[in-house]
């Protein structure tokens, strides 16, 4: 049995022992910068020549990493994340392991499969223009459920994910009170933990998506200081500390198109 709270909020998000998560985006990668050339060209494949796990971070991605580990020196030591666990995807944890030693923290990057990015299948290296050209009725199929439903063959939907992150935050109930966690990991993970924490709808997920990108190696964080109840956004989606450093801001967002026909 699923319990809940009268917010709505699943045990696994109560009572998670973590009192902060720091949410970090993965800094450019080459397939960010392939899928946007792609997009602007027209094309309907996207010229990646390896699987999305071993996809690297670009040059500009490595100094986004950078940047992100000297904003984070500036924490204090007794705030400072006790863990980061990255995705295991390349530039997931190209970031992580960059971030951590430009900051100076003696600790160690774990992953976790379950951070990886959306499993996209058949649709994986196409274009929202391949899509409709190649596979017309998958490109209905997603118009009509929308992008919290809607599961490409071979791959997952949004809510696949969320379900993955549920797993996440229950984990956590172990870790004991006090504990401060660093995640690394994708824009759409990172747009679902928002989704799991606050205990949105469809639509309020779909709107969040619909109105704003996660920026590469940006900041997002949730506080709890009594390590119990719901959690606070304290602020999202932050990238200042890259422009601050002289370093270039990317965007790099996915398909606007997520509302269900």
């Amino acid at each position: 049995m699923i319990l809940m709270n009268d917010d709505g909020l699943t045990q696994a998000v109560q009572e998670a022992g973590a009192v902060e998560l720091l949410l970090i985006r993965h800094g450019e990668s080459e397939g960010n910068v392939a899928a946007t050339e792609a997009r602007l060209a027209g094309a309907e494949a996207i010229d990646v020549p390896a699987r999305d796990a071993d996809v690297n971070l670009s040059d500009t991605g490595q100094e986004q990493a950078k940047a992100l580990g000297t904003a984070l020196a500036r924490i204090a030591e007794e705030a400072r994340p006790d863990a980061v666990v990255s995705s295991p995807y390349a530039r997931a944890l190209q970031t992580a392991e960059i971030a951590v030693e430009a900051a100076g923290w003696p600790l160690k990057v774990r992953t976790d499969e379950r951070l990886r990015d959306r499993e996209l299948g058949i649709l994986d290296r196409l274009t929202r223009l391949g899509v409709e050209t190649r596979y017309p009725e998958e490109a209905e199929r997603r118009s009509w459920q929308g992008k919290l439903y809607y599961r490409p063959p071979g791959g997952e939907s949004w809510a696949d994910v969320a379900l993955r992150l549920r797993s996440v935050l229950a984990e956590l109930n172990n870790l004991g009170t006090g504990h401060r966690v660093m995640l690394v990991c994708h824009d759409a993970v990172i747009m679902l933990f928002r989704y799991v924490l606050e205990g949105m709808s469809e639509r309020e997920i779909l709107d969040l998506a619909a109105s704003e990108s996660v920026l590469n190696a940006s900041i997002t964080r949730y506080v709890r200081p009594s390590g119990a109840g719901p959690w606070t956004l304290e602020s999202f989606n932050v990238a200042d500390h890259l422009a601050e450093q002289g370093v270039e801001v990317t965007e790099h967002a996915g398909d606007s198109s997520v509302h269900p026909r």
